[in-house]
């Protein structure tokens, strides 16, 4: 008998499970809700229109013993592909790019990619046939991540780059493929070790830039504690729940005007809010991952539209008031002051990009829906998210319920082909998913485009 490679086993699973996923998406006649425990369910639960709905009181007790590594594996994709709700069409955008990260649509419909680890943003050019034009748009950047443009509508002036230890920004005209100069820094931001993406959005009207800054340890860990006069002296300083020492500003989203000026916090204890999205009504929303070591389902990682003078939690509290145990009895001052996310995820869904859907090409339903990219567990023992995420809403508010659009990127319990991070709509109301394992990205529409 012939002996089958390795590869081509590889290639062979993740048909497998390609096939598996379709087969579950495309038999179900009505979308499954799975709520509470339920909905504490690993990737196999998964197909488009699989609906969870996860509340403060579905959760377990924390559990520092009951945390559990479980690196992912990456495979070739082969031919597999993404699973989409009966519909919707998905189709190959790109490939053979250097894990990108954040993807932005211009208003031209050129697509703005970060490649983080290569330090540059690249520029994708639709085609009508065939492969985008690509071009690397700047280079040298320190770990870049958030796009924006500014100001915000049709004829922006300035493409803005959250870098790891600064905003800059380049000037820009419509139809650039080229930086047309070296980068101007406009704010100096927190770095340093712990979480290192930047995520940027502005206003609707263009008077404020958000910053999302994600913390410097998994749990404040080396905060340090404060006497009760120094402690006084803080919060009488700072905004509610603001950190201290090497979390100074860090687990927070910042705000400052477009020119990096009148700089202040615009919320506390987010632990990493990973994707921020401005909806058109100007609430600013979070993608967030919330702290390690406290068990499969324990934080939730959470989506949440952020109320300015907030405070979420980090680190001494979580989804309200549960005390992080590690944590005890240090702050009772701040039990009763935590304002509870809207949509509560899977636990260690590592929920990344975010992104407002704003076209016209979806059905009804879909329009003013925020839509993530969830990159996938590490710490958990059976594995969840890869995949992208709708939130559900109800007459423009948060049900608190999140619904499965994009999924199909998992093999087996080991491996994936694909994590997604990115989520942007493209002018013609696709929305175009970008994931870093296979440096692929892919194009989701409706009906025959």
């Amino acid at each position: 008998m012939r002996k089958i490679s390795a590869a081509a086993l590889v290639v062979m699973s993740a048909l497998a499970a390609a096939f598996a996923s379709s087969s579950r998406s495309t038999a179900q006649d009505k979308p499954q809700q799975l709520d509470g425990k339920a909905a504490f369910a690993d990737w196999r639960a998964d197909g488009p229109g699989v609906v969870r709905h996860i509340r403060p009181a579905d959760l377990p007790s924390p559990d520092l013993a009951a945390a559990k590594r479980n690196g992912v594996r990456v495979v070739r994709r082969g031919d597999a592909k993404p699973v989409v709700p009966p519909g919707f069409e998905v189709s190959l955008f790109a490939e053979g790019l250097e894990e990108p990260r954040i993807i932005r649509a211009a208003p031209n419909g050129d697509i703005f990619v970060a490649e983080s680890v290569a330090g540059r943003i690249r520029v994708l050019r639709p085609a009508e046939s065939g492969k985008p034009r690509s071009e690397i748009f700047a280079a040298g950047l320190s770990a870049p991540f958030g796009i924006a443009f500014y100001p915000p509508g049709s004829e922006p002036e300035w493409v803005y780059v959250g870098n790891t230890n600064a905003v800059v920004r380049f000037p820009y005209r419509t139809g650039d493929l080229k930086a047309r100069g070296a980068p101007e820094i406009v704010v100096q931001l927190p770095s340093g070790r712990g979480h290192w993406t930047r995520d940027i959005a502005f206003s609707p009207d263009g008077s404020r830039m958000y910053v999302s800054v994600g913390s410097a340890s998994n749990a404040g860990e080396e905060i340090g504690k404060l006497d009760a006069a120094a402690l006084a002296t803080w919060t009488s300083q700072h905004p509610l729940g603001a950190a201290w020492g090497a979390e100074t500003s860090r687990a927070d989203v910042l705000m400052f005007d477009p020119n990096g000026r009148n700089g202040g916090i615009y919320a506390t204890g987010l632990r990493n809010c990973s994707g921020l999205a401005v909806t058109p009504r100007g609430e600013m929303w979070c993608s967030t991952n919330e702290r390690d070591s406290l068990g499969d389902n324990v934080p939730p990682d959470y989506i949440t539209h952020v109320v300015e003078g907030a405070f979420y939690g980090w680190p001494w509290y979580y989804i309200g008031a549960n005390e992080d145990p590690r944590h005890r009895g240090e702050r009772p001052d701040l039990k009763n002051k935590i304002t509870i996310p809207d949509v509560l995820l899977e636990g260690h869904s590592a929920s990344l990009g975010l992104t407002v859907y704003n076209g016209e090409q979806f059905p009804p339903e879909y329009r003013g829906s925020l839509f993530a990219a969830e990159h996938g567990s590490w710490e958990r023992s059976e594995r969840t998210g890869s995949k992208v995420v709708r939130v559900i809403l109800k007459d423009g508010v948060p049900t608190g319920a999140y619904e499965d659009f994009v999924t199909g990127f998992g093999v087996n319990d080991a491996s994936v082909w694909g994590r997604p991070v990115g989520v942007t709509v493209a002018p013609d109301g696709s929305l175009l998913v970008s994931e870093d394992a296979g440096g692929t990205i892919w194009r989701v529409t409706y009906g025959r485009h």
